[in-house]
């Protein structure tokens, strides 16, 4: 219907013929379908009904239809508001929950509150819920105790629909032992009830007593639906309950009143994965009738975390043969896993994905391909993508730190660090681990030193071990070898294998025996089981020519049942990772693969190029 022909029509309607213009205007308001035609018939009213008695009988109309979901306007409410002599108490719940709903109109939903109670309206069941919500959006516990101090005075805090209202108002504020007080009190519990109790607690990092409450609630012989057991996987996942979480898998199977939808079965995904159970996550997945995009990123991003990137990208490969359409937490998913393996072509076809898209390269996903093109060795790369972002944060800085210093640019790396304070971004623990790690490799120890420093001077970060381990690697590459071993002497924390396997690097490089058998023998009591430091150690009696004291340790290695772990190399071929261990003859290509070393090393023997073997292998 067109509202301008309508208009004109009503506009040259008879002063006389009231009735019928009333009625009109009333069919038409029933007919509206956006904010944009309801002021367009109030534009018609006005200018028919220019006196404001013949109007009031619309105002009212008008402000209760501008709260309705589909054509709230606040503001617009508000002026209508104001224009009502009586407004009543229906009127006034209309536009609080209008309020309510809207974005940023939490806080006006509160004034128009108080402006009730003002002129002398009394709140009912209906009205006190609205309020708590807005009070929840808006952050505003205080106000929200004076509207549970108003239900208790009018009786309305015994009603089921009031008091899970408070529930959720006193959780999502973090005020969550008012928030049980008001559960105990409660005289009549529903569902809601326990799972708004329920999620209060896992939301507010209580999830071992979220899940206790869920036993007392079967206890009571009330069954959880599909949004209650969701909450409570989620709890499992984050205390990492697998025995917990089976048990709960068990209860959705044997009760026939859950729907396994697609969201119980991301949850079970998710916890499963999270607990380190992917096989039974795999099974889950693969028993789902529906699958959305979330489902495969709990697959993906839950592998990669695990530390399984193939079977991430062979996860993300099936979700493409299937056409599901990849989102932001996929594409940073499978930019991890690019990372850590090291497939760069792979990674390049998400980042063509991205442009082709017109995603844009911010945030998580910027922060994911300037860290995956780091990792692969295409730290140029990485440089582009980074200048190329328009919000950069701690972490994006911090990758490409990382990325410089990784590749021995340890000059551009503390350049990008200087630039942090002009652009008002604090670095973290692991920015610092970058701009150490890049003043070792560049040989800046003054400057090494005076970052550790002002970590905790200027920045108020308290060491850790990595950076421990990053100023011993510093000050033993540098040949300040007694230096490190006084520096791991007056370490606040005990160091750990990682800051002594530092030094006795350093002993390596530098030829420092003694130093390293004294190194070697507190690595031995940290981790008897390793062979990493019988290696290391090795290799330094066998380059200051001791044969029998390398024999030894290699003999000591024997008794104990240490196996020197074999080396592992891996090549990418048309997107497809190719690893191989020391004698691997796994590979399909075996034969081949030998036949061409065998070559290259003929060929090495005759251009007279020896292979250095001071080292253990």
């Amino acid at each position: 219907m067109a509202i301008s022909c309508a208009s004109s029509s009503l506009a040259s309607t008879l002063p006389y013929d009231f009735d019928s213009q009333k009625l009109s205007f009333l069919s038409t308001l029933k007919t509206c379908k956006s904010i944009q035609e309801l002021k367009q018939i109030h534009a018609s009213i006005i200018k028919t009904m220019p006196f404001p008695e013949t109007q009031l009988p619309f105002s009212t109309k008008l402000c209760a239809l501008c709260t309705q979901s589909f054509l709230i306007d606040p503001r617009y409410a508000l002026s209508l508001l104001a224009q009502l002599r009586t407004p009543n108490l229906p009127l006034y719940n209309a536009i609080i929950r209008g309020l309510s709903i809207s974005n940023n109109g939490s806080i006006e939903g509160l004034v128009v509150y108080k402006e009730m109670l003002s002129k002398g309206i009394v709140p009912d069941n209906y009205t006190i819920p609205f309020v708590l919500k807005a009070c929840a959006e808006s952050g505003a516990v205080r106000e929200g105790e004076e509207v549970h101090g108003h239900a208790i005075k009018m009786g309305l805090a015994s009603d089921v629909y009031v008091s899970n209202t408070l529930m959720r108002m006193y959780a999502v504020c973090y005020v969550i032992r008012s928030a049980r007080k008001v559960f105990d009190l409660s005289p009549e519990r529903d569902l809601v009830s326990w799972t708004t109790m329920i999620q209060g607690y896992v939301k507010t990092g209580f999830a071992r007593e979220g899940i206790g409450l869920f036993f007392e609630m079967c206890r009571e012989n009330l069954q959880a639906d599909g949004m209650t057991l969701v909450i409570v996987l989620s709890a499992c996942a984050r205390l990492g309950g697998l025995r917990l979480g089976r048990k709960l898998h068990r209860y959705i199977i044997s009760n026939s009143n859950v729907n396994l939808d697609v969201f119980v079965g991301n949850a079970l995904v998710d916890m499963y994965l999270k607990c380190g159970a992917a096989n039974f996550a795999r099974k889950v997945f693969q028993e789902m009738p529906v699958k959305n995009v979330v489902s495969w990123n709990s697959m993906i991003s839950g592998l990669a975390q695990k530390g399984e990137f193939k079977e991430s990208l062979s996860m993300f490969r099936k979700m493409q043969r299937l056409g599901v359409k990849p989102d932001d937490v996929t594409l940073v998913a499978v930019l991890n896993s690019c990372a850590n393996l090291g497939v760069l072509e792979l990674g390049k076809w998400v980042h063509a994905y991205i442009d082709r898209y017109q995603i844009k390269a911010d945030g998580f996903i910027g922060n994911a391909l300037v860290d995956m093109y780091a990792k692969c060795g295409s730290v140029d790369q990485a440089y582009w993508v980074f200048q190329g972002m328009n919000h950069k944060d701690v972490y994006s800085y911090t990758a490409m730190i990382v990325g410089f210093a990784m590749h021995g640019q340890g000059g551009k790396a503390l350049e990008i660090f200087s630039e942090m304070p002009k652009m008002g971004i604090q670095p973290d623990e692991v920015t610092f681990v970058g701009v150490l790690t890049a003043c070792s490799h560049v040989g800046l120890v003054e400057e090494g030193r005076k970052y550790f420093e002002n970590m905790s001077i200027i920045y108020n970060l308290r060491p850790q071990l990595e950076h421990y381990g990053c100023m011993v690697d510093l000050l033993g590459r540098a040949g300040l070898i007694n230096e490190a071993e006084e520096f791991i002497r007056k370490m606040p924390i005990e160091p750990d294998a990682f800051v002594l396997g530092a030094l006795l690097g350093a002993c390596k490089i530098h030829g420092k025996v003694e130093i390293g058998e004294r190194v070697m023998k507190k690595i031995e009591n940290i981790e008897p089981r390793k062979d990493g430091a019988y290696v290391l150690m090795s290799n330094i009696y066998s380059s200051a020519n001791r044969w029998r004291d390398a024999l030894k340790l290699r003999k000591a290695m024997k008794e104990r049942n240490l196996m020197k772990t074999p080396g592992c190399s891996s090549i990418e071929l048309d997107g497809v990772i190719h690893e191989f261990q020391k004698g691997d003859k796994s590979h399909p290509n075996t034969k081949e693969i030998y036949k061409l070393l065998g070559e290259i090393t003929n060929h090495l023997k005759n251009s007279g190029l020896l292979p250095h073997t001071s080292l253990l292998c």
